[in-house]
């Protein structure tokens, strides 16, 4: 089985860690008593080879299957990203079916688990007023999100000045279990839920713990959709943290909830039948903010679908993962899909934790609750007051409370929920907790609403803490808590969690393709569990404040909506292109972005073009455009072949044998350039080494005389570009140019980089250039 890691730190999380073993085990009952040796597979049929003597294609679906299985029973059909179905079938009948005429694949299941008030703007939407479309125009636009559903209740998701709803819109309000009809409205068009393949793989839905509707359980589903698409609410804040008005990116766009993940994960097949059901019901933007291993394009059900919505001229947007900052840990790299990254905001929610040898350290937290005595208290460290090898974890019922009771406790983190490990320092009589890193996770800080006074420390802050603990014969200490603290600079600052490039799977493509705001994002919550997603925690609240890539997907999704709404003639490729070519990388100060894990410069590597500017997006001068027929090419360049393209794309593609087809002719908005080493120079003579990619620009404003320039920082790498200058006098003009670029050697190193700028003066097409070899 695989597994796709959660995009998002969310507080829900905690909850799913607790039940992990549960998982386990009621996956295994599930599969041992309920389907024996069954699990779901994905099929996928020619359409162009069913026989004559069937009527219509479900009929030659079921048939086909009841050759193999006579108990086996569809559980979707398919007909816009793939024509298939998908069902439960043991190993050997999926090999058998798998042998017949007319099945073009058989893909196993795959289980997928999930990955504002100020960003506005710190985005600077609040001011562009002269450039954001008409909202009649927006008001056009429908956001679809894939997803864990939607808390319809939340004033996010007000209606108030809205038209009637779209009549391109074909989508429905499905109801169920505490789900209506009434539940949507002009601002929520649609809802759907997606239950199948996981319940086929883990028994029926249990309804005393979730519901089998599109009603969110979990929160991350309201969060994103609300980020992407919600109304404005005045007087939002978590626990009166981030307070202000609530808004998402998009205000007057629609929205419509697609459920495809619940508790226990999301599975492929449900995710397949919500992008399916997203293109029939007519959603201009799609936001999903899952991610995980990579597979090759023709496996993954995630770029397959994404295919298919392109190809019908929907942006999908997605994020890049959380396993930052691991080098080349990036995932959802499909050049059809816009690949998201996370950076901070200018806010922050500061603690301070005052040492009795004076030192003070800044730390952070979402507590809000009463304060702790001004007076020093007595702290401890957790594995020197348990009695278990992983006591220094506060795993459950692991401290002494002889040891512990009126003191702060310093916990490190991993081996289970931080929020949890605070109430494990309650029960043992501990007042307060100090959650410190290990190298494991370095600078990198995530911001909990404790249930007790608590904080979290960076492993350098840590370590200097735990050294004072070790030393001092009556170490104390005092935590305060700062509020909300707004003008936080520098930002933004790439999240230390935010997955990096280079690409694994596609090395000459660079992903991610830009980062957005993801670091303690403001927006709407499900009414179901608390801030924290204990139990435990009967907190309840309208918003939360949440970290993750699943954070700034739909900042983009929403962004994608406004340009969509702007420019309704726009491609997928030309609102992604705008995004990423008018993006940002330095500070005013002119110094490169930081990256969070370091507090060194951050390179394109971590941030792809760089941090989205919406207000430039709106008049990018040129785009790099892309249509399908670029795509296919740019599988032939993989060496796919006619099935793994029919079974990617769902087109009947023959690549031709006299065109020689080449990654660096894609037309992509940024440049990956992965260079030969050394032996592999000149076969190992001192001849020059040449690599040429070609592009091709589009004029989306004014006529215009763009000017090349390229800044560099390897000096061993000649850049030329050809032509230098492109004249465009009218609108969607095209012209092409190439790049060359030449070395005779390498310097020490693994990677360097450069930036390509067309310039008319007015506007700033900025492609950066990202170097690797080994």
């Amino acid at each position: 089985m695989v597994y796709i890691i959660c995009s998002y730190f969310s507080p829900i999380v905690h909850y799913l860690n607790a039940l992990e073993v549960k998982l386990k085990l009621k996956y295994t009952i599930a599969e041992k008593k309920t389907h024996k040796a069954k699990r779901t597979y994905i099929i996928h049929m020619d359409k162009s080879t069913m026989p004559s003597t069937f009527n219509d294609h479900l009929s030659w679906f079921d048939s086909s299957l009841k050759s193999v299985s006579a108990s086996a029973e569809i559980l979707y059909t398919y007909k816009n990203i793939a024509h298939g179905f998908s069902t439960r079938l043991t190993l050997q009948e999926a090999d058998t079916l798998g042998k017949q005429p007319g099945i073009l694949s058989v893909i196993p299941e795959v289980r997928y688990d999930l990955h504002t008030t100020r960003t506005p703007q710190f985005l600077g939407i609040d001011k562009a007023t002269t450039l954001l479309p008409a909202s009649d125009q927006l008001s056009q636009v429908i956001i679809g999100i894939l997803d864990t559903g939607i808390w319809p209740e939340l004033k996010s998701l007000d209606d108030t000045g809205l038209g009637p709803v779209p009549s391109t819109w074909k989508g429905v309000c499905e109801t169920g279990n505490n789900f209506n009809s009434s539940n949507c409205n002009r601002k929520l068009v649609g809802a759907r839920f997606f239950s199948k393949g996981y319940e086929a793989a883990l028994g029926p839905i249990d309804e005393k713990i979730e519901s089998r509707s599109p009603r969110d359980d979990d929160g991350h589903g309201s969060h994103t959709l609300t980020t992407a698409g919600g109304s404005a609410v005045a007087g939002a804040s978590l626990f009166g943290l981030a307070s202000g008005t609530a808004r998402g990116m998009a205000t007057q766009a629609r929205v419509a909830a697609y459920k495809v993940c619940w508790l226990f994960g999301c599975f492929s097949s449900d995710i397949a039948a919500g992008f399916d059901k997203a293109i029939e019901d007519g959603v201009n933007i799609l936001s999903m903010s899952i991610g995980g291993s990579l597979l090759d394009y023709d496996r993954d059900i995630i770029a397959i679908g994404a295919f298919s919505a392109t190809a019908h001229g929907i942006l999908v947007s997605a994020s890049a993962g959380n396993r930052g900052p691991n080098e080349g840990s990036v995932t959802n790299v499909a050049p059809w899909l816009t690949t998201v990254g996370a950076g901070t905001i200018d806010r922050d929610f500061p603690a301070y934790i005052s040492l009795g040898n004076g030192k003070i350290y800044t730390g952070a937290s979402l507590y809000n609750g009463k304060s702790l005595s001004d007076s020093p208290l007595s702290l401890v460290y957790s594995g020197n007051v348990s009695n278990s090898s992983v006591g220094y974890l506060c795993v459950s019922d692991s401290l002494i409370p002889s040891k512990v009771s009126g003191k702060i406790v310093v916990c490190e983190r991993g081996g289970s929920s931080r929020v949890e490990k605070g109430l494990v320092v309650k029960s043992a009589g501990g007042v307060g907790m100090i959650l410190v890193n290990s190298e494991e996770y370095g600078e990198q800080l995530i911001y909990d609403a404790h249930l007790i006074p608590a904080a979290s420390l960076g492993q350098k802050s840590g370590d200097a803490l735990k050294n004072y603990v070790f030393s001092d014969p009556n170490p104390t200490a005092k935590l305060a808590f700062g509020g909300t603290k707004l003008q936080v600079q520098p930002s933004p600052v790439v999240a230390a969690f935010s997955s990096r490039g280079p690409n694994a799977l596609t090395p000459k493509i660079l992903k991610p393709d830009l980062i957005a705001p993801g670091v303690n994002i403001l927006a709407g919550w499900t009414g179901e569990v608390g801030p924290s997603g204990l139990s435990i925690d009967q907190r309840h609240v309208s918003f939360n404040i949440i970290s993750g890539t699943s954070m700034s997907c739909p900042h983009v999704s929403g962004l994608a909506a406004i340009l969509k709404g702007a420019y309704p003639e726009w491609s997928p490729a030309a609102i992604r292109s705008a995004l990423m070519t008018t993006s940002y990388t330095t500070y005013k100060s002119g110094e490169t972005f930081q990256d969070g894990a370091t507090d060194k410069p951050a390179t394109p590597f971590d941030y792809g073009a760089g941090h989205v500017d919406p207000v430039a997006a709106l008049d990018p001068g040129l785009v790099y455009d892309a249509n399908v027929d670029d795509y296919l090419d740019f599988l032939c360049a993989l060496n796919y072949t006619s099935l793994e393209i029919k079974i990617a794309t769902k087109r009947d593609f023959t690549c031709d044998s006299r065109k020689k087809y080449r990654v660096e002719d894609f037309n992509y908005p940024s440049f990956a350039v992965p260079l030969e080493t050394a032996s592999g120079i000149g076969g190992g003579s001192n001849a020059p080494c040449t690599v040429q990619y070609s592009k091709t620009l589009t004029n989306v404003g004014t006529p215009g005389t763009y000017k090349a320039s390229v800044s560099s920082q390897i000096t061993s790498v000649k850049i030329v570009v050809e032509p230098e200058v492109l004249s465009f006098t009218e609108l969607y003009e095209k012209k092409s140019y190439t790049v060359t670029f030449t070395y005779t050697s390498l310097p020490s190193g693994t990677t360097s980089f450069a930036n390509l700028e067309w310039s008319d003066g007015k506007h700033r097409v900025v492609s950066p250039i990202a170097f690797s070899w080994t």
